[in-house]
């Protein structure tokens, strides 16, 4: 089965609730899935323990559980651009680094979402952006789109930039971002269709923020974290697995799923 890059049309449009919701679907589907955020900026102290709270929610809802510093290789404390963070922190972000994060996931199941962060494009050094990522893992691309105005040419630029590095654009995800109803929400997914010459694989309706003290505690280790108090029946009532849930009701994985069978 092929691996997916879960990619955004900017920061905060819904990628770690798509991927918690995809993980779900996949696991339901009797996939052995994992998933890894590489790159983390961002940690918010609960009890005097650190956490970035996308990765946590990764590990509330997958199935088994795998080393932290395999799912997060890189997580900086600063909620910034990750080269700035990495910067200030005396910390350079190399792709084969995450790269042998990744194989050793892949050694022990048969697919894995790799869930990026900020748009396509957001730096990690002088020389490599996320859209490096796909590249060095031979990922197909999942683009997820925050649903509200001005959404349409950050998707077409953001297809654009994924196919002109050759890669493949397996499908795209419109996650609305607001409680109000995008003004024309019918239209715009229609245009889309049409635009990004992609399947559509859910329309999610607007899902509220996880609870984040529902993921228990993370102590911080260098550049990597330690999960020390978390386990699925602690968090089988957390927000961000019924959130995880509900998504994965509007998700069509028939796509991606045709490609195990192959």
């Amino acid at each position: 089965m092929r691996n997916y890059f879960i990619t955004g049309t900017d920061t905060g449009v819904g990628k770690t609730l798509i991927t918690c919701a995809l993980l779900i679907k996949l696991q339901a589907a009797g996939v052995n899935v994992a998933a890894m955020k590489p790159i983390a900026s961002g940690l918010i102290e609960v009890n005097g323990q650190w956490l970035n709270e996308d990765v946590a929610a990764i590990n509330a809802v997958t199935r088994h559980r795998f080393p932290l510093r395999d799912v997060n290789p890189y997580c900086m404390t600063e909620a910034v651009a990750p080269h700035i963070a990495a910067a200030s922190e005396n910390i350079r972000i190399e792709t084969s680094v995450i790269a042998d994060a990744f194989m050793r996931l892949r050694a022990q199941c048969e697919c894995v979402l790799v869930e990026g962060a900020g748009g396509f494009l957001v730096p990690l050094n002088a020389v490599d952006s996320m859209a490096s990522i796909p590249l060095s893992l031979d990922l197909d691309v999942i683009l997820v789109v925050g649903m509200r105005l001005g959404c349409l040419n950050h998707a077409m630029l953001s297809a654009e930039a994924i196919r002109n590095r050759g890669y493949n654009l397996v499908g795209w995800v419109a996650n609305s971002v607001s409680a109000q109803t995008m003004p024309r929400f019918d239209e715009n997914i229609a245009s889309l269709k049409q635009l990004l010459g992609a399947p559509l694989l859910g329309a999610i309706p607007h899902i509220v923020s996880p609870d984040n003290g529902a993921f228990g505690a993370l102590s911080l280790r260098t550049n990597s974290f330690s999960l020390t108090d978390c386990n699925n029946s602690d968090l089988s009532e957390s927000s961000t697995i019924d959130g995880a849930r509900n998504a994965s009701t509007f998700l069509q994985i028939d796509e991606l799923l045709r490609e195990r069978k192959k």
